[in-house]
């Protein structure tokens, strides 16, 4: 059994997924042993009713290092799940290409620093892109620059909105983040 540590920051909708698709079969031979939170959240919540090891860490210059102490050594793969705290370079080089992030554009377009939530639907809508989607990463030391697992795509629309281009972000994600995850874990 795969062991799964997810990091969280909000509603936990994208954790929600990962524990329904583990329990489905969808994502194979994984369990999520531990839920962290940099912040009070919902996603807490979502661990604590799935009967999940949960931790808050609050957000500042020592997370990485306080978060490195409670990471189980048997951890096969870290998951950012709409969590918006910047992991410190090092803790990224201790686990590398065991750390992965869904991100709501088509990387490398609408990536780093700031661009998160509807910072990015914005900046889409604004740049008049004709398709968006998200993409699933590895995580490196340099934000967002990580190689692409998984990506899917939709088309924009001249009627879109931050908050529709967000309602579509969302249902990629939730497609395309576990075909992601049973990939990385069992190389499938």
């Amino acid at each position: 059994m795969k062991n799964i540590v997810i990091l969280v920051s909000g509603s936990g909708t994208n954790l929600q997924r990962i524990i329904d698709t583990i329990d489905n079969g969808e994502i194979q031979n994984a369990k999520v042993s531990l839920v962290v939170a940099d912040r009070e959240c919902f996603g807490l919540e979502r661990a604590k009713n799935h009967n999940i090891d949960n931790v808050l860490i609050p957000r500042g210059k020592n997370f990485s290092n306080e978060l490195s102490k409670i990471i189980p050594e048997n951890t096969d793969l870290i998951v950012l799940a709409g969590f918006l705290s910047i992991l410190k370079p090092e803790f990224c080089e201790n686990w590398v290409g065991k750390i992965i992030n869904i991100h709501p554009a088509l990387l490398p377009k609408f990536g780093g620093k700031g661009m998160w939530g509807y910072h990015v639907h914005s900046a889409v809508i604004e740049a008049k892109e004709k398709e968006s989607g998200a993409t699933v990463h590895f995580v490196t030391s340099g934000i967002d620059e990580g190689e692409a697992i998984l990506q899917k795509s939709f088309e924009v629309t001249e009627e879109d909105t931050p908050e529709t281009v967000a309602e579509k972000v969302h249902l990629v994600e939730y497609e395309i983040f576990p075909i992601a995850i049973n990939k990385v874990l069992n190389n499938n």
